[in-house]
């Protein structure tokens, strides 16, 4: 039977403004005041320290199993500055730019790597949620948020992170829509950075862009250089006054790369090259960023020593911090499973602690 068809396809725009090599599009540069950059280098270069500081404590057996964040600080960064301390976030558990720009303590990621929940309790006066490790479930808290949020007749907005493997789960397509639906004030950041956990981009879904995916849903999606921090600033900036305005909800896609391991108990040489690796490390959303500022004089040598030892003395003193640290109890977790701990709950407990105290560990 004849039947009309209309072709459709899906329009992206991508956003760009700092290349690889530090130059500019002039056209496009926000000009944005020179201590906000500072600002934004900071948070950058600290993000980047305290990984590399947090990747040889694991390796030292000093915290456990760590996910690295190498790589993505722009993404983080450049979204987490987009809002102000009013307006919530909803993180999944590699957002730790995110986490320093809006007052977590370098100390606290030691102590949730470290085993210590107390790593994960959210700052006073933080309107961010704790760190969530199932993956693509903190997108329904961030929408739930957002709902309460319009409900409340608020003008304030919740970012909610994820990575592109948590675009293959059934929550983020629930919270997709129900943020379509019902046009909330929810901006979602898919960090893509090729990979969820050894599976490539192209084993997650045929579709050209992850930005895309908010079309089926009824709203706009963006592509951004998620190693450009001016591009991530700028489009986060625009999709938080189109949601504060009451526009809705916006999918902003930063494509970047995952230039470490996907936790430290991960061997990357088992599914990518050293050169992909090598090839990704020239487009570091770190050194090209340097380089605009230098040139842009809003900072030299000596302004950036001074950035890096400042970052140093911070990070030696979360570590003394955490290393002497007594308020962390090991039978804790037996005590909080349940209200009533079962007979089998008391017999391990007592197990666990006739081993501790076996091992000198406990009194």
């Amino acid at each position: 039977m004849p039947r009309k068809t209309v072709e459709i396809e899906p329009r992206v725009e991508y956003l760009s403004i700092l290349d690889e090599h530090g130059v500019v599009d002039a056209a496009l540069d926000p000009r944005l005041d020179g201590d906000l950059l500072a600002r934004m280098f900071r948070y950058m270069l600290a993000t980047r320290r305290l990984d590399e500081r947090l990747i040889n404590l694991q390796r030292q057996g000093r915290i456990g199993t760590y996910g690295p964040t190498r790589g993505q600080e722009a993404a983080q960064i450049g979204t987490a500055m987009s809002i102000g301390p009013e307006d919530w976030t909803a993180q999944a558990f590699r957002e730790m730019g995110m986490m320093l720009v809006r007052g977590w303590g370098m100390h606290m990621p030691m102590f949730f790597w470290g085993g210590h929940e107390e790593g994960n309790v959210v700052p006073e006066g933080v309107n961010d949620l704790p760190i969530a490790v199932p993956v693509s479930s903190q997108t329904l808290h961030g929408v739930g948020i957002a709902w309460a949020m319009k409900l409340r007749k608020t003008n304030n907005v919740c970012l909610t992170y994820l990575g592109d493997g948590g675009t293959s789960e059934g929550d983020f397509h629930e919270a997709m829509n129900f943020a379509g639906v019902y046009s909330l004030p929810v901006v979602f950041i898919v960090q893509n950075n090729q990979f969820a956990i050894s599976h490539p981009r192209r084993m997650q879904t045929r579709s050209k862009t992850l930005a895309q995916k908010a079309l089926a849903y009824g709203f706009n999606g963006i592509q951004v250089d998620g190693n450009d921090i001016l591009a991530v600033y700028v489009a986060a900036r625009e999709a938080v006054e189109k949601a504060r305005s009451g526009g809705g909800p916006t999918l902003i896609e930063c494509v970047t790369y995952r230039l470490s391991v996907h936790t430290t108990a991960d061997d990357p040489t088992k599914y990518r090259s050293e050169e992909e690796v090598r090839q990704w490390e020239k487009r570091d959303p770190l050194i090209r960023f340097k380089k605009y500022l230098m040139e842009r004089n809003v900072l030299d040598d000596a302004s950036v020593a001074g950035v890096e030892e400042d970052i140093r003395g911070q990070i030696k003193e979360a570590v003394d911090y955490y290393e002497a640290y007594e308020g962390v109890d090991p039978v804790d977790p037996f005590r909080y499973c349940l209200a009533e701990p079962s007979a089998e709950l008391v017999a391990q407990q007592r197990e666990f602690e006739a081993a501790m105290r076996a091992e000198g560990l406990m009194r």
